[in-house]
């Protein structure tokens, strides 16, 4: 699956979450996003996520125990999950490139899909050009 579409599918599942889950997630994602860009390597990653304590901080924040922040977190990326699986189950992604370009001259500059989200029922055309 494009990594873009995903990124698109989880930013509206997180937009969906009740509002304090919302801001859970997001803070922790946020403090997570600061030390990856600082991280050199995955070790290093991992030795800041350590230091620094995002869960930590956000249990602090948010004015819960560690233990019910780490709860908290555990069931908002179950919802994600489910809710991501639930989508894909739902998409429906068609290359109709070869059937158009055999009815037009074939520069081969264009790319012709069919996508379709079948829970909202939304269809359209995207083109790309290459």
């Amino acid at each position: 699956m494009n990594s873009h579409l995903m990124e698109i599918l989880s930013r509206e599942i997180v937009k969906s979450l009740p509002l304090a889950q919302k801001e859970i997630y997001e803070y922790i994602v946020e403090l997570e996003d600061e030390l990856a860009q600082e991280a050199e390597t995955a070790d290093e990653f991992l030795a800041l996520l350590v230091k620094h304590s995002p869960h930590r901080k956000a249990a602090k924040q948010f004015n819960l125990t560690f233990g019910q922040l780490v709860m908290t977190m555990h069931e908002i990326e179950n919802i994600i999950n489910s809710q991501m699986e639930q989508k894909l189950r739902n998409i429906t992604w068609i290359d109709f490139t070869d059937q158009v370009e055999d009815t037009k001259d074939k520069k081969g500059d264009t790319l012709y899909f069919y996508f379709s989200l079948n829970e909202v029922h939304s269809c359209f055309f995207l083109i790309y050009k290459s």
